[in-house]
């Protein structure tokens, strides 16, 4: 029984550096590349040989189960337990996802970086910055960000951070990250500029707001079906607008 807590426990601890699925981090992505600007479009292709930010969404989870990148595992959350604020919250010390992009931005505007650490950072900071929306990685330390709340989805038990990086998107709309972009980047130049404003820790205090009406709206246990899509499917498309547009808005900047 003791091995298997550890299993389930270290299994958990795993789950929680990922943030949206594939698809979420795909559609996030493409939805940024969509909105640059030429000269940032002309310099990102240069940067990852011709690749599109696309097909680096998802590299970061893979690489931080690496060696190599091993140091980046708690870049991918930041954490806030019930009764803290993300001011009061002690900081993990290794790094979370806002100190992060914050640095990763700084560190590709202020350029003198290496073409392999410049490719390194900007594919980092692609991946972040949908972490950055994803309301579950704005969670609590005791539960693993939900990863041990448990509910069902559809009669198949799974816990409550699963359930928001892949099983609410994929189940609010069965679309490829194109058709994506196509249908949910449709907002006014208004619009833009407010998705647009601020910083990358308010924009985590968002998130962070969205974290706390979640859990308050699914206790453990809870059994999600179609009603509960219907009602968040709208959150999973903002949170998406958002971190492509604020993603386009940073690539912009450094590369202006």
């Amino acid at each position: 029984m003791k091995r298997l807590s550890l299993l389930l426990l270290g299994i958990a601890t795993v789950q929680m550096a990922f943030g949206w699925g594939q698809k979420g981090h795909d559609v996030t992505a493409y939805i940024a590349e969509c909105n640059l600007a030429p000269e940032a479009a002309q310099a990102i292709d240069r940067v990852l040989d011709g690749h599109s930010p696309v097909y680096y969404a998802n590299w970061l989870d893979n690489a931080s189960h690496t060696p190599e990148y091993a140091y980046t595992k708690t870049w991918h959350y930041a954490n806030i337990d019930a009764g803290y604020t993300f001011e009061t919250m002690p900081r993990e010390p290794k790094g979370d996802v806002v100190k992060a992009v914050t640095e990763l931005v700084e560190q590709l505007k202020n350029g003198g970086l290496s073409r392999e650490k410049e490719a390194e950072a900007l594919k980092m900071l692609i991946h972040l910055v949908g972490d950055l929306h994803c309301p579950m990685h704005a969670g609590h330390k005791s539960d693993l960000g939900g990863n041990t709340i448990p509910v069902t989805a559809f009669g198949k038990a799974t816990n409550l951070h699963s359930v928001w990086d892949t099983t609410l998107p994929e189940s609010a709309h069965n679309w490829s990250y194109t058709e994506w972009q196509s249908q949910i980047d449709r907002v006014s130049e208004d619009e833009v500029m407010l998705i647009e404003s601020g910083s990358p820790e308010e924009w985590f205090l968002e998130t962070a707001d969205l974290c706390a009406s979640i859990y308050a709206e699914t206790p453990e246990g809870s059994k999600i079906s179609y009603d509960y899509v219907a009602k968040f499917a709208p959150v999973v498309e903002q949170q998406f607008l958002k971190g492509g547009y604020r993603l386009a808005k940073l690539l912009n900047e450094i590369y202006k």
